[in-house]
């Protein structure tokens, strides 16, 4: 096989790289980061050639250490600390030139016809045959793996809907379910956290759901639970009232309640010890977890080395297609407010449009999903925005097909640099909201700088 010309190719990959953030990088970093920038990558450019024509006497690492010496002056920059360029882009190619520098070293000196092939086959994958070959590595769930979480959960759910019942037999509560992304098939990497909903019954004539416009909180996300007829109806008529603050159910008081009433109150270790693995509350957060932790095989008892399974219990009001959850992390720092759940609205439309044209949309999704949970500088961009996105460019886009899931994915990357710039991404079912607004500048600029590389290289994000 033709080395130097494997070599040549990956040469030619970086340099588009390179020479693409260095053409951007003023408008990303302004005059004087665009500066830093480029001192960096010509140190990079030096690595990547030391590394590629080392003679045969020469040792590799010895050159390598040199190179790095060189762009070790420019990452001690706070200029490219701040715009974080070290974690977001310098990591990949760092990486890349360590892979060159690996495979020249280890270069066989006769190769059989079949590894060639499968090299070559690698080298010229097309966009869309790399993004498939993605979802079915890192987005799609093996199904035994997503059964197995699955069954861990609606264990649990019996055993916590059964404390409830006979510890307390007089709350009103809806019969728990599993939900969210592990049931709707849009978890992605690895089965590792489900969600049990708690739907909390209330009396119609005791209770007003009102809209967060409404009242003085004025945000479009954050409902209240207003008590009323209290002049009929006095307190103590209704089970919830003692969750009251003021005038309205305290979302922060009843998580309080069922964080002490099941988390702290059921015996674990024995339920444990019934399910064959070792059950754990997750105290001090701002939600109702268990860490469930499978055992081996073996029978010894000891904790497999399988990844762990965190079952969220999420208390949940329902009124017609309006569901609203305790979850005070979202509306901090107001104890009275509710959070309105979007995902089923979003969900529901996501499948509809795929099943009116046989669309790619769920699976766009969660090869995005899978691409910003694994990538550091897009880390912090959830489902939400994400599905979103899709939302909105399926209005002026029509083709879905799975043959323009390629065409679809740079779009979609080319949409969110938008936002990013525009620093807003309003909900698709809530305008007023805006999806981005828990993001500071800084990591707006850590993405958007990602975001950019990836529009001439979108392989990059699929390292």
């Amino acid at each position: 096989m033709n080395f130097q010309g494997s070599r040549r190719r990956g040469e030619d990959g970086i340099a588009m790289v390179i020479d693409f953030l260095l053409s951007n990088a003023r408008l990303v970093l302004g005059v004087g980061g665009a500066a830093m920038l480029g001192i960096a990558t010509l140190a990079v450019k030096r690595l990547i050639e030391r590394a590629g024509r080392a003679a045969d006497d020469e040792k590799v690492e010895q050159k390598m250490a040199e190179s790095w010496e060189e762009l070790s002056l420019v990452s001690a920059s706070p200029t490219l600390i701040k715009k974080g360029i070290e974690g977001a882009v310098m990591k990949h190619v760092a990486k890349a030139a360590r892979q060159q520098k690996d495979d020249l070293c280890q270069q066989p000196q006769v190769s059989k016809p079949e590894s060639n092939s499968k090299r070559l086959q690698l080298c010229v994958l097309s966009l869309q045959e790399r993004l498939q070959q993605y979802y079915h590595a890192r987005a799609a769930l093996a199904p035994r793996e997503v059964l197995r979480a699955q069954s861990l959960a609606l264990d649990i759910c019996a055993e916590i809907q059964a404390f409830l019942h006979s510890r307390h037999p007089d709350m009103p509560l809806g019969e728990m379910s599993l939900g969210g992304s592990l049931l709707d098939d849009l978890q992605v990497v690895s089965a590792d956290h489900a969600c049990l909903l708690v739907p909390l019954q209330l009396e119609a004539s005791l209770w007003r759901l009102i809209p967060g416009e409404e009242t003085l909180l004025t945000h479009p996300l954050h409902w209240m639970v207003r008590r009323v007829n209290l002049e009929y109806f006095p307190r103590g008529r209704s089970y919830w009232d003692r969750h009251l603050v003021g005038c309205y159910l305290s979302a922060e008081a009843v998580l309080n309640m069922f964080s002490k009433s099941v988390m702290e109150t059921i015996n674990w270790p024995s339920i444990g010890s019934t399910m064959d693995c070792d059950v754990r509350p997750v105290l001090g957060g701002p939600d109702l977890r268990l860490e469930i932790r499978p055992r081996n095989e073996d029978g010894g008892g000891a904790e497999s080395s399988d990844p762990p399974l965190f079952i969220a219990m999420l208390p949940l009001l329902r009124q017609e297609d309006v569901v609203l959850t305790a979850q005070p992390d979202l509306t901090s720092p107001w104890v009275n407010a509710w959070h309105l759940s979007l995902y089923p609205w979003e969900t529901q439309r996501l499948a509809q449009l795929d099943a009116a044209d046989d669309g790619c949309r769920r699976r766009s999704l969660k090869i995005l999903k899978a691409v910003c949970r694994l990538n550091p500088a897009l880390r912090l961009l959830e489902a939400a925005p994400l599905a979103n996105l899709i939302l909105h460019l399926s209005d002026s886009e029509g083709d879905w097909s799975e043959t323009s899931l390629h065409a679809r994915f740079q779009q979609c990357i080319t949409e969110l640099i938008g936002y990013l710039e525009q620093g807003a991404l309003h909900s698709y079912f809530k305008p007023a909201a805006n999806l981005l607004s828990g993001l500071s500048e800084d990591q707006v600029d850590q993405m958007g700088f990602m975001l950019y590389c990836a529009v001439s290289e979108p392989e990059i994000l699929l390292i």
